[in-house]
């Protein structure tokens, strides 16, 4: 706090509170630049909008007159079983924002990618965004390598695959739990495992670091438990993850006291030595 003035948010998934919000600032005559948007949102809990919500913002925007930006740096790359979010939907954005896995999980990289109309503007004004180390050339280097990589080796399907696979599979295990579970939400391999309450995500959290997974919560959303794998992680992984899931939530039904989870989960001491596998 404070937030960036003039700046002004809407329900996530709510196409017409987009368009109420755009009708009301033209009426007042505020100019508005862009509709900024997650495809799947990421830290608030892994939220899939309605399937007509991307379709819906893209024609308002046309209406409207403003870019619609598609913020990709989480589910950008494959993330989700395509390689960018909005093409679940087949909307084009006007911009898209990408990062992370950009940089293959090696070097940090960002980038936008955009129309030759809206590029035209730095024809007249090169100067109009600049960076102290922009197109350095090592991280460019990596992040063609993840491109190359993330299309050769069949990245994207197997995310789509294995995340159908791994949503399934935590739903059913989730639906036997209600005690525990609100529910599973996600796309592809980000996945959010929603609990009853906090102190239940900081237990699993701490019951799957002891038994060699690890996972993290998300960083507005206490409740949330993330499910983020790297995109090429085995089935045979994916198994043990979720064996190792149902014996944290047994040990939990079986506790009498409540653990101390002052520390957010963390286990008074370390796992045993040995692989780990980081979800």
């Amino acid at each position: 706090m404070p937030l960036y003035h003039n700046i002004y948010h809407v329900p996530y998934g709510d196409a017409n509170a987009v368009e109420q919000q755009l009708q009301i600032a033209r009426e007042v005559g505020n100019d508005i630049a862009a509709v900024i948007m997650e495809p799947v949102q990421g830290e608030a809990g892994a939220i899939v909008p309605p399937d007509d919500f991307w379709p819906r913002l893209r024609q308002v925007c046309d209406e409207y007159e403003v870019l619609l930006i598609a913020d990709e740096v989480q589910t950008g790359m494959g993330r989700t079983g395509k390689l960018w979010g909005v093409d679940h939907w087949n909307v084009v954005p006007d911009i898209i924002a990408s990062a992370k896995a950009l940089g293959g999980g090696v070097m940090p990289i960002g980038a936008f990618m955009s129309t030759p109309k809206i590029w035209s503007v730095f024809n007249s004004d090169p100067n109009i965004h600049s960076s102290t180390t922009g197109g350095n050339p090592l991280a460019c280097a990596a992040a063609i390598a993840a491109i190359n990589v993330t299309l050769e080796e069949h990245i994207v399907e197997q995310a789509a695959e294995k995340g159908k696979y791994f949503l399934t599979q935590l739903k059913i295990l989730a639906a036997r739990h209600p005690d525990i579970y609100i529910g599973v939400t996600g796309k592809g391999l980000l996945i959010g495992m929603h609990f009853v309450n906090d102190d239940i995500g900081y237990e699993i959290a701490a019951g799957l670091f002891k038994r060699g997974v690890l996972v993290s919560g998300m960083l507005n959303n206490a409740r949330v438990v993330r499910i983020e794998p790297p995109l090429n992680i085995s089935r045979e992984e994916i198994d043990t993850v979720l064996d190792c899931l149902e014996d944290t939530i047994q040990s939990l039904h079986k506790t009498t006291s409540t653990p101390d989870v002052a520390l957010a989960g963390l286990p008074s001491s370390l796992p045993p030595r040995g692989d780990a596998i980081v979800v």
